[in-house]
């Protein structure tokens, strides 16, 4: 391998590329990740997943806060490279960083692109109902992930899965495909790219808290959507009582009623039933504002919820 591969990233996401990509026996001169956090009870400073792999293989680490000046910027462009990886960096790269490789910067991106450009991909098409997404390997370029394409690869959305598995897979996807992309660039000294299409494409904003809060007269389809790309973080949530309740598991039942949405229909040990605006949502597992992860039977069974009680979504 006679590529100098800088790699850009800093959460599992990208750790695992990084992981595939030293794996595969490329010379990673350098590698940039965003400065540690506090983070815990104590916010003590955590290094990011990236830089601990970095860390363990001995790669050099750079954690500029930013890329904007010359000054932020200038330790990274020192180090010669003939192409930049990127996988949810967390940083803008201005003109002169993609400028910086040999070769250009490559992203790696958890949709198919145009679809779901954007800092959250992989939620927004689970909330979107989506069968199909994937990943995409993209020459950068100073748009937000409108640069051409050079690969891609199709991961099928599971009926109930979770943000959490589906990053995985696509994490996965991910990792597999840069090698394959890189390993064609060391061979053909270039890499044959499509321009985006205009049509299809779609902006998958950030999650705030908003997208956060459960509202009650949506259809349950929709809310256990909103629930499963939520898992693991930041968690969707309501409140019951004036306390706030996460949701982390759920499913829509064939049960109709005519109650308020958010009422409480029925407190079995199988589950909550929560009438919507449209349909019913049975809640499998909760979380009450200090506590952990339980099965709504717990709730259940320590009298906490029962029928005709109402979960009323968080103000604004």
């Amino acid at each position: 391998m006679t590529l100098l591969v800088g790699f850009a990233g800093t959460p599992e996401f990208a750790q695992r590329a990084l992981e595939a990509i030293a794996g595969a026996g490329f010379t990673i001169p350098l590698v940039l990740t965003r400065p540690d956090k506090p983070k815990g009870r104590g916010l003590a400073l955590t290094a990011s997943p990236v830089k601990i792999c970095a860390v363990a293989r001995g790669l050099p680490v750079v954690q500029p806060a930013t890329l904007k000046t010359p000054e932020g910027r200038g330790e990274a462009l020192a180090c010669p490279l003939d192409v930049l990886v990127v996988a949810a960096y967390g940083l803008i790269l201005p003109p002169a960083v993609l400028a910086w490789p040999r070769l250009g910067c490559l992203n790696i991106h958890a949709s198919l692109l145009p679809r779901w450009r954007g800092a959250a991909p992989i939620q927004r098409a689970i909330e979107a109902g989506d069968a199909c997404t994937g990943v995409t390997i993209m020459q950068m370029d100073e748009g937000l992930d409108t640069g051409p394409t050079i690969a891609r690869e199709e991961v099928p959305l599971g009926l109930r899965d979770t943000g959490g598995l589906l990053h995985e897979r696509l994490a996965e996807a991910g990792a597999a495909l840069i090698v394959d992309v890189l390993r064609r660039l060391d061979r053909d000294g270039r890499l044959a790219a499509l321009p985006q299409p205009a049509e299809g494409a779609t902006y998958a904003a950030r999650i705030t808290d908003r997208d956060a809060r459960i509202d009650w007269t949506r259809d349950a389809q929709a809310i256990d959507r909103q629930v499963r790309a939520l898992d693991p973080t930041p968690g969707a949530y309501t409140t019951l009582g004036g306390s706030v309740v996460k949701v982390w598991q759920a499913e829509p039942t064939s049960t109709s009623s005519a109650a308020a949405p958010g009422t409480v229909l029925a407190a079995r040990p199988a589950g909550i039933d929560v009438a919507c605006g449209a349909g019913t949502l049975r809640i499998l597992e909760l979380q009450r504002a200090g506590g952990r992860r339980v099965p709504a039977s717990a709730l259940v069974a320590g009298r906490l919820v029962a029928a005709g009680a109402r979960f009323v979504a968080p103000a604004a």
